[in-house]
């Protein structure tokens, strides 16, 4: 495995993620509307709200999986100690874990 492609990919998935975040809090204005438009803006203001906190989850991750490189862990899965598959790595760089641990952590997620 390639850790300073990985790092580069990593990088740049955070840049992307924080591009993203600050476009979406300044479309986020505080609520200040009149009782006619509230209804209305509640809707958009709890999607952009949800996707706010998607990104930011996203970003703790992209975040986690640069310390396991610093750590000298990336490409370890954090259930079972066992090799992520390369080919996962190359879909999700973030990844922590491999698929059959993943699988049982969105169960217990469930």
């Amino acid at each position: 495995m390639d850790t300073a492609a990985a790092r580069s990919r990593l990088e740049a998935m955070l840049a992307d993620l924080d591009r993203s975040i600050a476009i979406l809090k300044g479309e986020h204005p505080e609520r200040d509307a009149s009782a006619a438009d509230a209804g209305a803006g509640l809707c958009d203001s709890d999607r952009v709200e949800a996707a706010l906190e998607s990104l930011q989850r996203h970003r703790k991750g992209v975040d986690a999986a640069l310390a396991r490189l610093d750590e000298g862990t990336y490409g370890q899965c954090v259930g079972c100690g066992k090799d992520v598959p390369e080919g996962r790595l190359e879909a999700r760089p973030d990844a922590a874990r491999c698929v059959t641990c993943q699988t049982k952590h969105d169960r217990a997620m469930r």
